[in-house]
């Protein structure tokens, strides 16, 4: 995802900030990413038997990825939402 996010970024036509603010958010995303794989390495090291803890710190993880994701989303529909609109009043 971040191998097309990044480069329509870059081309699209939008303010340096609007840029940034795309770019930051799919950066987000894979340092989330990685926070949530390291947390699930750690308890899958500890052992692979069904802890409360375990299971909780794993759902909190997927839970943080989902809301950067929809972050994501929502940063991107906002930008690009006046740019979209003016290519529909175009037709």
């Amino acid at each position: 995802m971040a191998l097309t996010l990044v480069p329509s970024a870059l081309v699209l036509p939008v303010t340096a900030v609007e840029r940034v603010l795309r770019i930051a958010t799919v950066v987000l995303v894979l340092i989330v990413e990685l926070l949530n794989s390291s947390i699930e390495a750690a308890i899958d090291r500890i052992g692979f038997d069904t802890h409360l803890l375990s299971k909780r710190a794993k759902d909190l993880g997927s839970v943080a990825v989902l809301l950067e994701l929809l972050l994501l989303a929502s940063t991107w529909g906002l930008v690009l939402a006046p740019w979209l609109a003016t290519l529909g009043a175009a037709r």
